[in-house]
């Protein structure tokens, strides 16, 4: 069998950063991803500047293709009422089709070897030998000392590993569409509907994301995307004229199910949980993308610093819950304030009259700027 230092199961942006750290460092890096580079994923696609500064230092900061910058934050009730407010950091926005792409053929030039078009069917450990093997469905078998999960919110191996949040259903459905259409280039703005809640910002050559999380159940008693827009989302006026107003560049859109926001297990069987693997932040609170890329940074440097598996658990434990367990509960709690009339109303009311206490809820769901902070091989 093949041996691997260091294997990473799947190539989002937590998978390809630490991919990149780590091959910088001098390590040997395999990353096994189901898909070819580059392709589309339902992402909101607005990254917090908390990453900005990594990014730079780092060389993956997409600036070639000039990602838009996005200063402003608006809120839309389902009945249409509308609040604003400056977002504190700010933030960036570019599709994951460029930027996914572009850390990939980073990584390349730094030594990281990719399995492409190919997908992980079993990971198990080996206490006696310190040792990994994952399964392949090409049929090969690869062994390493770590195996990092950077798979994302759904994946085959969750349900390998029988992981709690795949033993409940979830009603979320995720849909994204690329579109060209008359907003303002530097805000990124939320608009409830029945259910759940639709965002929009632009990214790269004047295009524009637009991603929305929905109810199963809706697209259940509609029977189709289509209908289920027209008869849900187009209650909300900003949308339906949005949807009415645009032109749509996908030939269909990119659609996601059951998406778990439930707490998820750092470490499972001693594989390391980056990105969504490690727990999904909800869309409203618009940082995803720049989590994953900061737990990637945090795993990296553990396993940079930490020679000894209990050690390096440990330590990344600690620098985990330090950055990212209380966004994700302040994300859960906030939630409820989105996609029912009632709720809508209030959240909008809220950043209206009350702009300490919006300014207070984005600051415990958005980060600090994090730096470089590179460690010896």
């Amino acid at each position: 069998m093949d041996h691997k230092e260091i294997i990473i199961i799947g190539g989002g942006l937590g998978g390809l950063t630490a991919a990149h750290r780590l091959a910088k460092a001098g390590r040997q890096v395999l990353l096994v991803e189901k898909k070819s580079y580059p392709f589309h994923r339902v992402c909101g696609e607005y990254i917090s500047n908390e990453v900005r500064g990594y990014l730079i230092e780092e060389g993956l900061f997409p600036e070639y293709f000039h990602p838009t910058e996005i200063r402003n934050f608006e809120l839309g009730s389902i009945k249409g009422k509308i609040a604003k407010m400056p977002l504190d950091l700010g933030g960036f926005g570019i599709s994951r089709y460029v930027l996914d792409d572009f850390i990939y053929k980073k990584c390349q030039k730094v030594g990281v070897e990719f399995f492409l078009e190919t997908e992980a069917e079993e990971i198990n450990y080996y206490p006696e030998r310190e040792e990994f093997e994952v399964r392949l469905n090409d049929g090969q078998t690869v062994t390493a000392h770590h195996v990092i999960g950077a798979f994302g919110k759904r994946s085959k191996i969750d349900r390998k590993l029988k992981r709690n949040f795949m033993d409940h259903r979830s009603p979320f459905i995720g849909v994204k569409y690329h579109i060209r259409t008359d907003f303002d280039p530097h805000t990124v703005a939320l608009y409830n509907f029945e259910g759940g809640y639709c965002g929009i910002n632009r990214i790269e050559q004047k295009k524009y994301n637009l991603c929305y999380l929905g109810n199963a159940s809706h697209l259940k008693k509609y029977g189709n995307i289509a209908a289920m827009e027209e008869n849900v989302i187009f209650q909300n006026p900003q949308l339906k004229s949005i949807f009415q107003n645009s032109e749509f560049l996908f030939d269909k859109p990119e659609v996601i199910n059951e998406i778990s926001f439930r707490p998820k297990p750092l470490i499972e069987n001693h594989i390391l949980m980056i990105g969504d693997a490690a727990g999904l932040i909800t869309p409203l609170c618009g940082n995803g993308m720049a989590m994953a890329i900061h737990s990637g940074k945090i795993l990296a440097d553990c396993i940079l610093q930490h020679k000894n598996r209990q050690d390096l658990e440990k330590a990344y434990f600690q620098e985990w819950t330090k950055y990212f367990k209380n966004r994700l509960w302040v994300g859960r709690k906030v939630q409820w304030l989105f996609g029912s009339s009632i709720f809508s109303e209030l959240s909008v009311s809220l950043i209206k009259n009350s702009t300490f206490l919006a300014t207070q809820i984005m600051k415990r769901t958005h980060g600090s700027p994090i730096h470089d902070k590179s460690y010896s091989t």
